[in-house]
């Protein structure tokens, strides 16, 4: 049995996160920096994890190459399995012509812009969210906005601020069952916690959005559409 060490870095519980973070930095340096291709970057993220965990926390090798192995059998199944089924029901849709229907009732809703954001890429994006997760929802409610006239680059910037909400209870509350996993510690406990996190994100999210989009203009015009939707859903 290994125990692991918080503070491994000189008894230094901050000194020790700023190394635990480097994997994370990593990936994203390589991604966002460097234009490296999503598979270098998440093949360099994760050999610096190896490398911390066993030369800075001490984690027996063969603790970490089983622990590697378990994570890359969650990534395939269930987490894989989830995405491979939101994408073929995505492409379902997309090819007997379904999807335009879905996407045109939504735009006939309204043609205001900042309330199709709202519709799409917070409340749509969020039930994907809720059914996949795993970065389908920002996919798929970016297409919609990108058939409804927008630039593709605003629609996957606007999709990506809109999930932050929701993502913590993603792919039927995969985050939350992995975690609970992790520290054992009770599921009610932590989805309240969690929850009580992400409430006031919500409530705030779709007004930014709206600044994102247009700055205080376009906050002014569409203030009691970003309340709605921010209320219902941290309410709930």
């Amino acid at each position: 049995m290994w125990s692991q060490t918080y503070a491994p870095v000189a008894g230094s519980l901050r000194l020790s996160d700023l190394v635990a973070v480097l994997p994370v930095f990593v990936v994203l340096v390589l991604l966002g920096v460097f234009r490296k291709p999503s598979w270098f970057a998440a093949i360099a993220g994760f050999v610096t994890s190896a490398v911390i965990s066993v030369a800075v926390y001490h984690m027996p090798f063969t603790l970490a190459a089983s622990a590697a192995l378990y994570g890359a059998a969650n990534g395939l199944l269930p987490i894989g399995w989830i995405v491979f089924t939101a994408i073929l029901l995505y492409r379902v849709t997309v090819d007997t012509g379904k999807f335009d229907i879905i996407k045109n009732s939504i735009g006939g809703i309204t043609n205001d812009r900042a309330v199709q954001v709202l519709l799409v890429a917070f409340a749509f994006s969020g039930f994907i969210e809720g059914a996949a997760g795993f970065g389908t929802p920002v996919a798929i409610a970016a297409a919609m906005l990108v058939g409804l006239g927008f630039p593709p680059f605003l629609a996957a910037s606007v999709c990506l601020l809109a999930n932050t909400a929701p993502v913590a209870f993603g792919s039927i509350g995969t985050p939350l069952i992995m975690l609970q996993r992790v520290t054992n510690l009770p599921m009610e406990a932590l989805s309240a916690d969690v929850g009580r996190l992400c409430a006031p994100i919500a409530l705030i999210l779709p007004s930014y959005l709206m600044l994102v989009m247009g700055g205080l203009p376009a906050l002014r015009a569409a203030l009691p559409a970003a309340i709605v939707c921010g209320v219902a859903f941290g309410g709930v």
